[in-house]
């Protein structure tokens, strides 16, 4: 399977998540695991018991060698709220510029004692490399264009709390498909949880094989917003992109873009959504954003929790 696991038995009642080696993706997860891992996070919301014996006297590292405001920042808390330290590294100013390799890095990074590397690299694979030559846990905090398995387990939890369960819900992840970890890992995680999910982008920006994972796949955004209990608007990546794979983001904004007229065509109760960062005007027209369907800022505060969860399974 994707990820190494030490499964342990359920106790009886309360099913706990499966201690965890690694968290390295989502493919393969059983519609069990993630429920009781999503179940778990819930203990570590606003208002619940205090959690920071859990990871007292221990140290959390984060390596990233992308930038990131809301996953690292995300990391950090989940492991303050733990009760860990925490050693936030970055490359700028690492040895990296003198040419130091990644295992070398993660490798002197372990070698400082921390239980658990969170680990965001540009390349795909990165942290399944690190985590075969390192005995800590390696949580992926996104990798290239592969999987970003903590982003689609927030989501999840997300909806879960507005809805109590995804059965029946269809799920809309709108845009730069071909670039997006995040919607690799969404698809595996909502598909799991019972959603049925709708891929839409431009045709150039929307990789093959998509239906054999289980997605529908459409290029009329209109078409579809209407049939949507949530739309994932998905951040287009020009930085990612070595081709002119669209005519303009202007284009863009008015084949793909949610702004208030489609918004007005959504369904009663349906929820918008954005991993972050957006591109205000592109993905999102600012109103819709900011408006009442909104859940962006729950997702950022779900991520603590769900990170929390991570952290106490990959550690125990």
């Amino acid at each position: 399977m994707p990820r190494t696991t030490l499964d342990v038995p359920h106790a009886p009642g309360y099913a706990a998540p499966p201690a965890m080696r690694h968290l390295l993706g989502i493919e393969g997860w059983r519609r069990d695991e993630l429920e009781s891992l999503l179940d778990r996070a819930k203990a570590h919301l606003p208002g619940a018991p205090d959690t920071t014996h859990l990871l007292r006297g221990k140290v959390v590292a984060n390596l990233f060698f992308e930038d990131s405001t809301r996953t690292r920042t995300s990391f950090h808390m989940a492991a303050k709220g733990l009760g860990a330290s925490v050693l936030n590294w970055t490359h700028t100013g690492s040895s990296v510029s003198k040419g130091e390799t990644l295992l070398d890095t993660a490798r002197n990074i372990e070698a400082t004692g921390p239980v658990a590397i969170v680990m965001r690299h540009r390349s795909s694979g990165a942290p399944h490399l690190v985590a075969k030559h390192v005995k800590c846990a390696v949580i992926n905090a996104g990798d290239g264009t592969h999987e970003h398995p903590s982003q689609a387990l927030l989501d999840a939890f997300t909806l879960r709390q507005r809805w109590g369960s995804l059965d029946g819900r269809t799920v809309l992840i709108v845009g730069d498909v071909l670039h997006s970890r995040v919607a690799r890992s969404n698809l595996h995680c909502l598909k799991a949880l019972g959603a049925q999910v709708v891929m839409c982008g431009p045709p150039t920006l929307m990789p093959p094989g998509l239906e054999s994972l289980g997605a529908e796949v459409t290029y009329n955004l209109d078409a579809v917003l209407p049939r949507a209990d949530a739309v994932m608007c998905l951040r287009v990546q020009l930085e990612r992109q070595e081709q002119a794979f669209l005519p303009s983001t202007r284009e863009y904004a008015r084949l793909f873009g949610l702004n208030a007229a489609r918004e007005e065509r959504m369904k009663a109760g349906a929820v918008v959504m954005h991993p972050g960062p957006i591109n205000r005007g592109v993905e999102l027209a600012p109103a819709v954003a900011d408006g009442a369907r909104s859940v962006i800022l729950e997702q950022v505060s779900n991520g603590v929790a769900v990170r929390r969860a991570i952290l106490e399974v990959c550690t125990a």
